[in-house]
């Protein structure tokens, strides 16, 4: 197996691979890979396809387990729920829990215990890349299975979702963006009625395990709850959202997600002998919306539009360098947001002295040590990579790289890093930390 070199050496990669691994095992729960036994024990989505990646590697049998376990919790309209929960697990383990979410008062709702909400559909490219890193009879098998369940997942998000009647897919909370806590969402949110004095009902139970200040406030949390009862209310349907839901927000990463599944699905069509025209056809359309509806010129970057007021939110995010992960991304965009990478704002350059943040680092509102409002992750830097990759530039791609292995190398499988000086952060014995750790040392 190849496995690339850290700087210090084959015994180094090595090591970081042991590591990597370890992790991987510790978080292993009998069908799927928990994002940590600390703070996330039950079963995340795009936590899971990440996970998957990096199980293809070492144990390409348990990434398949990993993407159909969460799939056996899929609601009928599609959706994939963002999180599955343990029953094996007491309501208090994790809040929000089921009883929170009453996910059986919707229609079509499986029989386990989740949430009503999604987040990125980062799925079909996992099971795409788990497939073409060990493609055997029993990978086909289950790409054959997985296939019309990932088909329904996008057609949920198309169709379902399309609030704004553009092509995009709009998010009802900002934990379906996957940046729970991004700047971006601060001017919608503003918007939601909540007070802070909701939170003396619920125990937290995040910042018990992690310091405070490194997590939402509790105001956020309160609109965070805010927003789910809204959704609650409605039983989860998604027909009345335009008339009355406090959060409606098209984001770049989902839909950049949405375009890259697409493309994906066409590979895996071919494979398990279905057309795959129809998902080129939908991914070119999906990268037209997100061109003419979250483009911004005047910066050279995507911006989420916020459906209430029918406005670009202006807040520069590393939610804005996203659909560089688009392969079909037309070369005036591409270019455009590679210079945003390279700003100041947030440093990507050909030798990187500290890793890609999730902010803008020279904005007034920069926190580097607070959830999402700065701090660098894993796999927004392995999304990005892939980007440069398919957009000609290898020596930024590199550059990345060489930074993701780093992080973990000197601070070990965090959930997420100080984006100077390289802390880890968050939860420690990340999964998807390590499972994408695994896969840019293999690669």
């Amino acid at each position: 197996m190849s496995r690339g070199d850290t700087g210090g050496g084959p015994r180094a990669t090595a090591e970081l691979w042991q590591v990597a691994v370890a992790t991987l095992d510790g978080n292993w729960e009998h069908d799927h890979t928990v994002p940590s036994r600390t703070l996330y024990p039950h079963q995340w989505s795009w936590d899971s396809a990440f996970i998957a990646i990096g199980w293809a590697h070492v144990r390409p049998e348990r990434a398949w387990r990993e993407l159909e376990s969460l799939f056996r919790a899929q609601w009928a309209d599609g959706r994939v729920p963002h999180i599955v929960f343990n029953p094996a697990l007491r309501g208090a383990a994790y809040f929000p829990g089921p009883e929170f979410w009453n996910s059986s008062i919707a229609d079509g709702a499986p029989d386990a215990a989740t949430s009503g909400l999604v987040q990125p559909p980062v799925h079909a490219l996992a099971a795409w890349r788990a497939y073409r890193r060990f493609p055997s009879d029993a990978a086909r098998a289950a790409l054959g299975r997985l296939y019309p369940r990932l088909v329904a997942q996008q057609r949920y998000l198309a169709t379902c979702r399309d609030v704004g009647g553009g092509g995009l897919a709009c998010l009802v909370h900002p934990w379906e963006s996957g940046l729970d806590n991004s700047p971006a969402w601060d001017a919608p949110l503003a918007a939601v009625p909540a007070d802070a004095a909701v939170m003396r009902a619920y125990r937290r139970q995040d910042t018990a395990r992690v310091d405070a200040a490194h997590r939402p406030t509790d105001l956020d949390y309160a609109r965070y709850l805010a927003i789910v009862a809204s959704y609650r209310d409605g039983r989860y349907r998604d027909e009345a959202l335009a008339g009355r839901h406090p959060f409606l927000v098209e984001c770049p990463l989902v839909n950049a997600a949405r375009g890259v599944a697409e493309h994906a699905l066409a590979s895996i069509a071919e494979v398990v002998g279905a057309d795959p025209g129809p998902h080129r056809e939908r991914a070119a359309r999906i990268t037209a919306a997100l061109v003419r509806r979250l483009y911004d010129p005047a910066t050279g970057t995507f911006q989420p539009r916020d459906l209430r007021t029918d406005r670009l939110i202006p807040a520069r995010t590393v939610l804005g360098l996203a659909p560089l992960i688009l392969p079909d991304l037309p070369r005036r965009q591409a270019g455009t947001v590679v210079v945003e990478a390279c700003s100041a704002r947030f440093g990507l350059a050909r030798r990187m002295h500290r890793p890609l943040p999730s902010h803008d680092r020279t904005a007034p509102d920069f926190e580097p040590l607070r959830y999402w409002r700065g701090p660098s992750w894993m796999n927004i830097n392995w999304l990005l990579r892939q980007g440069l990759l398919s957009h000609g530039r290898p020596e930024l791609a590199e550059g990345l790289r060489n930074s993701m292995i780093e992080l973990v190398a000197r601070a070990g499988c965090h959930e997420y890093f100080h984006p100077d000086t390289g802390a880890g952060l968050g939860s420690p014995a990340f999964g998807w930390t390590a499972a994408l750790l695994l896969d840019v040392l293999a690669d």
